[in-house]
């Protein structure tokens, strides 16, 4: 038996026994097309937040009207859907990678991605209710002082939380991006501008709001390149 082979077969038997501890089994073409669709919606709430959301002088009473508002609430809440729905179009995207031999490769960026997410969620909810809350309280006694408690809900534990879970999403969508690019089954560019748009999520946040959307605006893009190549007809058997 060649080297080759005894490879092939190791790499057959690792994705076995990943599917069996994991209970993954390969997608169909109806699974894909809700992945796809995920991902397609995901990106679109991406691009929505930034829009969305008010931007001002959040050290004044002007801070205090954008947290207090419903656009604000409004554009966390879609924030917090697109994360979640992204983990669902992921889910999709490395079910399909299981018909690949190389598909065992998909396990660990899905858990990275999933317990990425799971870390960031929490910061956002602080953000979309905490603040929200702080800035209702410092119209109603029309005190800008108020605000000040806003950086107590973001830069004490919270930001920990944040920065670990989107580094860990990052990590987990460039392991996506490499096994997408190795498996064969896939466009082998097509997973690589999420993981791009997700490297620079944490930059991003110390910008204006026009570069805020047209990050939205690449990781949109990036979420729909992913969604078509997953549509498409698999090129290499299971």
């Amino acid at each position: 038996m060649s080297k080759t082979t005894v490879q092939t077969t190791a790499h057959h038997s690792q994705d076995a026994m990943d599917r069996q501890v994991f209970g993954i089994q390969p997608t169909n073409a109806f699974q894909s097309r809700l992945a796809a669709l995920a991902l397609a919606v995901s990106g679109t709430l991406f691009v929505l937040y930034p829009a969305i959301r008010p931007f001002s002088d959040e050290s004044s009473l002007q801070g205090a009207l954008a947290f207090a508002s419903s656009s604000w609430v409004l554009a966390h809440s879609l924030a917090m859907l697109a994360f979640i729905l992204l983990t669902l179009g992921l889910l999709g995207l490395s079910l399909r990678l299981q018909t690949t031999p190389l598909g065992h490769r998909a396990i660990p960026a899905l858990v990275l991605s999933w317990i990425g997410v799971g870390l960031t969620l929490p910061y956002y909810g602080a953000e979309t209710f905490g603040l929200h809350a702080i800035g209702q309280e410092a119209l109603k006694q029309h005190n800008a002082a108020l605000l000040s408690l806003a950086s107590s809900v973001r830069w004490e534990q919270g930001i920990v939380f944040i920065l670990v879970g989107l580094l860990l999403l990052a990590v987990g969508t460039l392991l996506f991006a490499i096994a997408v690019w190795r498996s064969g089954n896939l466009p082998r560019w097509s997973g690589i501008p999420l993981a791009v748009g997700f490297a620079l999520y944490i930059p991003q946040f110390s910008m204006p709001q026009s570069i805020r959307v047209g990050h939205g605006l690449f990781i949109l893009i990036a979420c729909l390149l992913l969604a078509w190549s997953m549509t498409k007809r698999n090129r290499a058997k299971p």
